[in-house]
């Protein structure tokens, strides 16, 4: 029903406008943040209408712009379509160049209408706060922070500080402070223990230092939030306890959860307050309150709450399912009369063999009423559930792009599934989708798919890509002249990488070289963490790259543009990663060879070894692409004590290797970074090339044997302290003009 569209953007937007704020100056403080010499050049006025809308015009009688909108949301997107589309600049997670805008602002000349076609634009995966932010700080934050809010972001997640309010309402409890500490997780591994996956942490006890600091934070980001016009998607109680609580309670309803990807007992199987259980409500009210009293009791009524990622429930009676969603809504209404329940559906994908059709619904009608739930199709781009559960069963959902898995770094997206996706289950006979969003595991590059999806939520109709790829290049590499080379480059990714039509690849697709060294089962590979490469190297990545050298040769002022530099390093990265493959193979082939000699296969070795060795000079070019700015970053909030600096690199370190003390989730969150690669892939290589030229005329390959000696490296490696041995450099060094040129003679 087409009129009732509007109404119904109108209705929904309003627990978004009563929660978030209604006064402009935040939007105003973010002109004067970013472009402090335009701090009066722009006027920003609330009018009435429905939904998210925005007018752009000039202002009568000066040279100024002037943003009439229905939401503060919609004036920030708004700006943002003046910024990009007569400005020609934009804000990218490399930093922030609209204080590049033109001294005189060009003008409008007719208005320009512009409106969001879902109510919620949404923020974050939980895993985010780990695999990307676990460490950032107020200035990280505050980039993050506007960048949302100028593309429209109106419903993010705030996870940060958690802990703090939830050790309260334990110790209200009862719980001592060692049954807590025995409970809660190390500072990059919190999201799964928030999820219920594990308890516990290897490395040391949580510091009480990080909690508070996490904690102070947060009210920061939610602040700021706030005055952006966002509305801040807080957590509650999820009903997740230390395992000392049925003992302080031997009459409450308390499970045990399953265990999770192969972790000790100790370490996952987490004890689970069922929510038909009076104790739940009591510490969801406890819970609630005392973060309103923290933020604000008007600051959100929306609450994350997910109990059942990749962790079955403990019955899968439909009557048990629908007790469970039941009560736990009923608590969260108790605590707050308004309160939304956000959850994300992957557990719908990732268990669907338990989570059949019955299950779904029975679960979901816990919430009676439509709008009171929200479900995140948490990987619509190539695994949506929305379809399968009939919309599901009618509550809200979001339509979401995943795509990163372990914030792994390397070329994929399909932009025709973006722009035409979202639009197709939004007109969908009976859809109750309501917003579209990102929910990615780590942000680490493929900038443009997430860029795309954002700005496809306001246009009821499916962008036109190449038009689009085009002012995108244009403002990314704002030079005057921009060669035709540069839009060359991205002309041939967006047709082929970015368009990315297989099925089984999904997902970012990372290295083999940053996986566990193996004789088998690193190539190839589908599903959401894969390795198979869909397109021709020699056509896509080798042209590109070729195309992106010429540009900056053409004009070298595009040398002095940081995402310019960023994407010559990216693309430089993705073709020594596919070569490497090449060699991969020649080696395995090498070794099965029946007249196989030790010197052959370490002549076949020596390939991979000079990869990675150039491949680690190209990252070390650029601070986006350093193991050392991801170590300082951790160890910054060691604030002076080494010895908390120490237990914070440990935990940075293990997330991006071993992830788990005994390299549980081994490889999951591999990163490619320079330093990461010459003092960690490099030496598992080199093992691993030394076995094989040890068994070539053998051929007792023992696996065991391969996979533990790789995991004493690992953890020899998690020990270390960064700025210790030789080499290791908190900088860049190098020139990647220079080096991406070299790449190209020597690769090519």
């Amino acid at each position: 029903m087409p009129s009732l569209f509007p109404l119904l953007l109108a209705v929904l937007g309003a627990a978004l406008v009563n929660a978030a704020t209604a006064s402009l100056d935040g939007i105003s403080s973010l002109v004067q943040r970013l472009m402090p010499a335009h701090q009066n050049s722009f006027i920003f006025e609330l009018i009435n209408g429905e939904g998210d809308s925005f007018i752009i015009q000039d202002t009568p009688g000066n040279s100024s712009i002037t943003v009439k909108c229905t939401t503060v949301s919609a004036c920030a997107r708004g700006l943002y379509t003046y910024v990009t589309r007569y400005g020609g600049v934009d804000i990218w997670w490399t930093g922030s160049r609209l204080d590049q805008l033109p001294p005189i602002l060009p003008s409008v000349g007719q208005p320009i209408n512009g409106s969001a076609i879902v109510p919620y634009r949404y923020h974050f995966n939980t895993v985010t706060f780990d695999y990307t932010a676990a460490f950032w700080d107020w200035d990280q934050w505050s980039l993050e922070l506007d960048w949302l809010a100028l593309r429209g972001v109106n419903l993010p997640l705030a996870w940060v500080g958690y802990e703090y309010i939830l050790i309260q309402v334990f110790q209200e409890a009862g719980l001592t402070d060692a049954d807590i500490a025995s409970f809660l997780s190390g500072p990059a591994f919190q999201a799964w223990n928030r999820f219920g996956n594990i308890q516990g942490s290897w490395g040391g006890d949580l510091p009480t230092q990080w909690v508070d600091d996490q904690f102070a934070l947060n009210q920061q980001i939610t602040a700021r939030m706030t005055e952006l016009g966002m509305t801040p998607v807080l957590p509650a109680f999820t009903g997740f306890v230390p395992h000392a609580m049925a003992t302080l309670y031997p009459d409450a309803s308390i499970v045990n959860g399953s265990q999770w990807s192969g972790f000790p007992t100790s370490l996952t199987n987490v004890s689970f307050l069922e929510p038909f259980d009076p104790l739940f409500t009591t510490l969801q009210k406890a819970f609630i309150a005392k973060q309103q009293a923290a933020y604000g009791a008007d600051l959100t009524h929306f609450y994350t709450l997910d109990q059942y990622n990749e962790n079955d429930p403990y019955s899968g009676d439909v009557g048990y399912l629908a007790s469970i969603s039941a009560g736990t809504f009923s608590s969260l209404r108790a605590a707050d009369p308004e309160a939304v329940w956000l959850m994300q559906g992957w557990l719908f994908f990732s268990s669907e063999s338990f989570w059949t059709n019955d299950r779904v619904e029975a679960y979901l009608s816990g919430v009676i009423n439509t709008e009171d739930m929200i479900v995140l199709d948490l990987f619509s781009e190539a695994a949506p559930q929305w379809n399968r559960t009939n919309s599901y069963f009618g509550k809200s959902w979001v339509w979401c792009q995943l795509h990163d898995y372990g914030g792994n770094m390397g070329f994929e997206g399909n932009l025709p599934e973006l722009t035409n996706g979202p639009l197709a289950a939004l007109n969908y006979p009976g859809s109750s989708m309501k917003g579209m969003g990102l929910t990615m595991e780590g942000q680490e590059g493929n900038e443009i798919v997430y860029d795309i999806l954002l700005d496809q939520a306001w246009s009821a109709t499916p962008l036109d890509i190449p038009s689009y790829v085009e002012s995108w290049v244009a403002r990314r590499y704002p030079v005057n002249p921009l060669p035709a080379a540069a839009q060359q480059a991205w002309s041939i990714l967006s047709t082929t990488v970015y368009s990315n039509q297989n099925n089984n690849t999904q997902a970012t697709i990372g290295g083999i070289f940053e996986l566990a060294p193996n004789l088998t089962g690193l190539v190839d590979r589908g599903g959401h963490h894969p390795t198979l490469i869909p397109y021709d190297t020699d056509s896509t990545i080798v042209p590109a790259l070729a195309a992106l050298v010429q540009a900056s040769a053409e004009n070298p002022a595009l040398l002095s543009v940081p995402e310019f530099n960023y994407d010559l390093v990216d693309v430089t990265r993705q073709l020594l990663s596919n070569k490497f493959i090449d060699a991969y193979n020649a080696l395995i082939a090498t070794w099965n060879s029946s007249s196989a000699t030790a010197g052959a296969v370490t002549g076949a070795g020596a390939p991979l070894l000079t990869i990675l060795s150039t491949l680690d000079a190209v990252l070390a070019t650029n601070e986006n692409f350093l193991l050392s700015s991801w170590i300082a970053d951790a160890r910054s909030w060691g604030a002076g004590d080494a010895a908390y600096a120490d237990y914070l690199e440990y935990n940075a370190r293990n997330q991006i290797t071993l992830w788990g003390p005994d390299g549980e989730i081994n490889d999951y969150a591999s990163k490619a970074w320079a330093g990461l690669i010459s003092t960690y892939y490099v030496p598992r290589w080199e093992a691993f090339i030394s076995y094989l030229a040890g068994t070539a005329e053998s051929k007792a390959y023992n696996s065991t044997e391969v996979a533990d000696q790789m995991l004493q490296i690992g953890k020899e490696w998690g020990m270390q302290t960064w700025g210790q041995n030789a080499g290791e450099t908190w900088s860049t060094t190098g020139d990647i003009s220079v080096v991406a040129e070299q790449v190209l003679k020597q690769w090519v």
